[in-house]
């Protein structure tokens, strides 16, 4: 590896703690346990490296926000060795895997949603994200669905969107294995019905 590679990935693993530490801390204490030094302390690194990434707390967080976001399209990108249908059900069924249904990624999941309220620029992150969300599951239902129409894929995509943030919310408020499984045949039968 050159060292101008080695000092670029010392930098991304430096970023990615960070942001790690944000998710955490808010994830128990919410945007209230969210200061640049908490972060630093969390994340292991100078207040100097925090503030050299990010200006203040509003785009810490909203880097935080749109790391978030990635990783949930992740959860929707299709797999070329799949057919349609088998990508719309992986898709479908990603969001109840035991890695989502924990209490620590369920509490950043609440955090996250109050954050829309909490400051404009998160409310327009969370907008934004929520809106690719939907755009790729209405994707994966027409691709599966050729029959749909455009807007009928969109309104199935919202219902289903719908019903998943339900299943996270109430999974956090204890898991029942049997609801989540009715919640995700549930998605499935809006998807494929």
């Amino acid at each position: 590896m050159s060292e101008g590679n080695a000092e670029a990935g010392k930098k991304t693993d430096r970023e990615e703690r960070i942001l790690d530490a944000v998710l955490v801390l808010l994830s128990q204490h919410g945007i209230s346990g969210i200061s640049m030094r908490a972060v630093s302390r969390e994340a292991g690194v100078s207040l100097g490296l925090v503030n050299y990434y990010y200006d203040d707390k509003v785009t810490l967080i909203g880097a935080a926000l749109r790391r978030i976001e990635r990783e949930d399209m992740t959860m929707v990108d299709p797999d070329p060795d799949r057919s349609p249908e088998q990508n719309l059900r992986a898709a479908l069924r990603r969001v109840a895997h035991a890695e989502f249904l924990t209490t620590e990624y369920l509490s950043l999941r609440l955090q996250l949603w109050a954050l829309a309220q909490a400051h404009p620029d998160f409310g327009e992150i969370n907008t934004a994200a929520q809106k690719r969300y939907r755009a790729a599951i209405a994707t994966l239902i027409r691709a599966a669905r050729p029959d749909l129409s455009r807007a009928e894929s969109n309104k199935r995509a919202a219902d289903i969107d719908v019903v998943q943030n339900g299943m996270w919310l109430t999974a956090l408020l204890g898991l029942d294995r049997a609801a989540i499984r009715r919640s995700v045949t549930r998605c499935e039968e809006i998807a494929f019905g």
